[in-house]
């Protein structure tokens, strides 16, 4: 049986260079493609044309042809799978150039906006009743002159001449498995299937531009450090003008000078003087809104909390505050006249705490340890 003419298939020259015999394999291929044309001729004809690409694309096979020899032949010296099938690799032909179900596609230019997210320092007193304040932020905003779509006036995208607008292309390897088709984002319009040739001048054609705004953010009574606030599509707009992300206002709390806090209760610490707390008095502790009185019993150790009821930080969610607890700090003297020691001294005898009647009843270490054990 003669060979066939595989050049002739194609209507190539003999030495037509790979890049035409490709072409010519796809305009004969687009053709005779089953789907486009249904006459049964058309069907042998198609299976002729893959049968010559098979060979004519790979050099092994195409020196066998320049030979005088047919690789898909019985017996023609042809080897590996398919071998003699002019249906060898077919769907990854189908696949390198009429595309394939998992084609990605072109990339849109609009796509929606990152979130932002801005530190906002505040006081106690604003945390814990709530604040209105202007807050400046810098980010992406719709380009006003090309309403985000990147173009100069009276000009549209054009389809990429590189892909045909798909977005990537394909290539095709032969390996002794058949043909490995790989595809990647077309350089010529990364990706997008289109090209902008007259970008707009004010946002050079990304659709957005970098401007700083001021907003005012409500601060709710309550917030804690590092708590974050929502403002919804107050962040970046995104590529191609589109959807803008939110904007998250991070607090953070400074530090108070008197007020430690901890969730909606505060603490701070009252020093007393050891006659004060020996005898018993009344304070007037400052809060954060107010001055609030508080009695301090008689006998009141070193060490002891005070507590005054809703006078802390109001609850984020729900009605009433926190409370505020006052540590006392009992201050022992450090210098004494004369006759205050003496005072001192007398009042001691008068309780059998003099330091000599310790010692003549176990030691001063023995009335600490009955002292510790809650002996009298």
């Amino acid at each position: 049986m003669a060979n066939k003419d595989y050049y002739g298939i194609l209507g190539v020259r003999r030495d037509a260079s790979a890049d035409e015999i490709k072409r010519a394999y796809r305009k004969l291929a687009r053709e005779y493609h089953p789907d486009v044309n249904p006459d049964p001729a058309a069907q042998e004809k198609f299976k002729d044309i893959n049968a010559a690409y098979e060979v004519l694309s790979d050099p092994a096979k195409r020196e066998m042809v320049d030979l005088g020899g047919d690789p898909l032949a019985p017996g023609g010296g042809a080897s590996g799978p398919g071998a003699g099938s002019p249906f060898v690799g077919f769907q990854d032909i189908m696949d390198a150039f009429f595309g394939n179900a998992t084609a990605r596609g072109p990339r849109p230019r609009v796509r929606p906006g990152a979130d932002a997210i801005l530190r906002l320092e505040l006081d106690l007193q604003e945390t814990a009743f709530g604040v209105e304040t202007p807050i400046t932020v810098d980010t992406a905003v719709l380009c006003t002159t090309c309403s985000g779509a990147g173009t100069a006036a009276g000009t549209h995208p054009t389809t990429c001449d590189v892909c045909g607008g798909r977005g990537e292309v394909q290539s095709v390897q032969r390996t002794f498995l058949g043909q490995v088709v790989s595809a990647r984002p077309c350089a010529a319009c990364q990706g997008y299937g289109t090209t902008i040739p007259h970008p707009c001048q004010t946002c050079g054609g990304d659709g957005r531009v970098r401007t700083r705004r001021t907003l005012t953010v409500k601060i709710p009574a309550g917030v804690e450090d590092g708590m974050r606030i929502r403002l919804a599509q107050q962040g970046e707009v995104g590529p191609g003008g589109g959807p803008p992300g939110d904007l998250y206002v991070e607090i953070h709390e400074r530090p108070h000078d008197v007020y430690s806090r901890k969730g909606d209760d505060l603490h701070c610490r009252v020093t007393v003087p050891m006659t004060a707390a020996a005898l018993g008095t009344r304070l007037t502790i400052k809060t954060l809104d107010g001055e609030e009185p508080v009695d301090v019993k008689a006998g009141t150790q070193p060490g002891a909390t005070l507590r005054i009821r809703g006078k802390g930080v109001p609850h984020l969610r729900g009605a009433g505050r926190g409370d505020l607890f006052v540590h006392l700090d009992v201050r022992t003297p450090t210098k004494l006249d004369p006759e205050q020691e003496k005072i001192l001294r007398d009042f001691a005898r008068s309780r059998g705490e003099e330091v000599a009647e310790l010692s003549k009843q176990g030691g001063f270490f023995s009335r600490m340890r009955d002292a510790f054990n809650g002996h009298a």
